[in-house]
């Protein structure tokens, strides 16, 4: 209550927010006039009681609980938490704030403060241990301010944030966290919000969003600026901003992949027998050159030996990068993703160049063979331009396109497999259809008419009519190719699990069957050399195991 005398204002009594009971259909009863001092000119809403001055009005009413009635006004408004908010903010007090649809904390931050852990208030019905948990940051003091007023809010009522979605299911504890006056947003140091709840079944995930009442006016829950750390019977929130918004734990069913734990573990194995494979082919190949006297010969040999350096660094990056996932750090894995994509490019870019090489000789476009530069460009720059590329993006417009990737397993989704990847990114996302399915496309189809091609090419061959024969040309020419590779256009529909299983085992033993084919060739090459030495027939079955390194 503030009184006016002779043109200066006092203040009688401060405001203490909002009251436990208040008045209400007040109407006017006695009424005094006074002597020396008094009110003048009293009015209510506007409406002058008496120009006269007086010592005393007097008013009958009914009483009401102020704070059950303010809070079912403000579960009626879109602008709830809002409005419960503000008056907590107003309340002029420190401290504890109880309301019957929330409990707040009002903290005076002020010049030195190192950062605050604290327990929030709640309810008598809410244990303890199940209380919700917050820790201010020190950077959350503004420079400009002496005083910083921060009200955190606890919401056990989830009636002012259920309109949003109907396929989001929220955890019963909401939080609310606000600065006097301020927006805050990225924040160098994440406010964290520890939430404690019972144990949520296997195939359901948790992740934390939030909703700036300052940007959104309908209820809308988003997944910026919040990181989610699970754990069984808690979920951590960090968060990089808090400007009137509710930080809380969103239930949903993910899209998973079956028999994830399967297909890690044969891709492993598999990409650790094609190492050891890769690194006896490049002997072979390297001892190979070094005894052939032809430059055709020798140029085979080299196109073989980059395919086979590709295969193998896709394999140990594919390896490594799992155990670079979980070691914390994200420039480790930001590097880790870009080489395993490099890898990728680069073997891609080698069977594009063991198809054009094969197109080359079997068509005999020329006599003469093309400078050895021209290969290595192909097979290991391009790569290092579409990478840089993708880098210079990065630092460019400030988005993360390589980093920790999360596969989701259907049997349990709390525990996803770690990779460092191309992020799921809009920007990511379109780099990926871009460059590696557009070059999987265009290295498969031109791999499939190639193979058609060789096929045409000698199945009139006599020797054609072995079976084994037959099955070891098509066989070592399709993952010479990387034919084999396209079955990953087949994921979909009743056979998408069987297919998956089919393209990890054959593609992550590559090297392995490319090692094989060798080893086959050579073995068909001393056996027709000891039966007739140039034979028309050791010739022929040469041609059609290796299609144009001929003896």
């Amino acid at each position: 209550m503030i009184v006016e005398v002779n043109g200066k204002k006092y203040t009688l009594c401060e405001s203490h927010g909002l009251q436990g009971t208040c008045c209400t259909d007040l109407s006017l009863e006695d009424q005094k006039i006074a002597t020396l001092y008094g009110i003048e000119n009293g009015s209510i809403h506007g409406d002058t009681i008496s120009y006269n001055v007086m010592e005393l009005y007097r008013f009958r009413g009914d009483t009401i609980n102020c704070k059950e009635k303010f809070c079912d006004e403000a579960s009626q408004k879109r602008s709830g938490a809002n409005m419960i908010e503000e008056v907590v903010m107003k309340s002029n007090k420190t401290g504890r704030v109880d309301l019957p649809c929330a409990q707040s904390t009002i903290i005076e931050i002020k010049e030195g403060f190192t950062g605050l852990n604290f327990t929030l208030p709640a309810p008598r019905t809410v244990a303890p241990n199940m209380t919700p948990t917050v820790y201010l940051p020190s950077c959350l003091k503004s420079q400009s301010t002496i005083t910083s007023k921060v009200v955190c809010t606890y919401y056990k009522d989830k009636s002012l944030f259920q309109r949003g979605s109907s396929d989001a299911v929220l955890l019963d504890d909401i939080v609310g966290l606000s600065v006097e006056n301020e927006i805050i947003k990225n924040l160098p140091e994440p406010v964290r919000i520890r939430f404690h709840h019972s144990a949520l079944p296997a195939n359901l995930s948790r992740r934390c969003v939030s909703w700036d009442t300052r940007e959104d006016n309908e209820v809308t829950w988003k997944y910026d600026g919040c990181e989610t750390e699970i754990h069984d019977t808690e979920t951590e929130c960090r968060c990089n901003h808090l400007t009137y918004f509710a930080i809380l734990v969103q239930v949903e069913q993910k899209a998973t992949v079956r028999h994830l734990e399967a297909l890690t573990f044969i891709t492993a194995v598999g990409c650790a027998v094609s190492l050891v494979s890769c690194l006896v082919l490049f002997y072979w190949l390297c001892k190979r050159s070094l005894y052939s006297k032809r430059v055709k010969k020798t140029q085979i040999s080299l196109v073989h030996r980059g395919l086979v350096v590709a295969i193998f660094l896709l394999c140990l990056f594919f390896i490594l990068t799992g155990t670079m996932a979980n070691v914390g750090k994200k420039i480790v894995c930001q590097i880790t993703g870009s080489l395993l994509h490099y890898a990728l490019l680069s073997t891609l870019c080698w069977m594009a160049m063991e198809v054009f090489h094969t197109f080359l000789l079997i068509r005999k476009v020329f006599n003469s063979t093309l400078p050895t530069w021209i290969f290595y460009l192909v097979g290991f720059g391009l790569p290092v331009l579409l990478v840089g590329i993708l880098l210079l993006i990065e630092n460019v417009y400030d988005v993360d396109i390589y980093g920790e990737r999360k596969i989701v397993p259907s049997d349990d989704v709390n525990n996803p497999y770690r990779m460092c990847w191309m992020l799921e990114n809009d920007k990511s996302l379109l780099a990926h259809y871009i460059i590696n399915v557009g070059l999987l496309a265009v290295v498969v189809s031109s791999g499939a008419v190639m193979l058609f091609l060789v096929v045409r090419e000698i199945h009139n061959r006599p020797d054609w009519k072995k079976i084994h024969v037959a099955f070891l040309s098509i066989w070592g020419l399709t993952c010479l190719f990387g034919t084999t590779w396209g079955l990953g256009f087949l994921d979909f529909g009743p056979v998408s699990e069987t297919i998956l299983f089919i393209f990890c085992i054959i593609n992550s033993l590559q090297g392995f069957f490319l090692m094989l084919r060798y080893y086959a060739l050579e073995r068909m090459k001393k056996k027709d050399r000891s039966i007739s030495d140039g034979s028309s027939s050791g010739s022929s079955k040469q041609h059609m195991l290796q299609t144009y390194e001929k003896s």
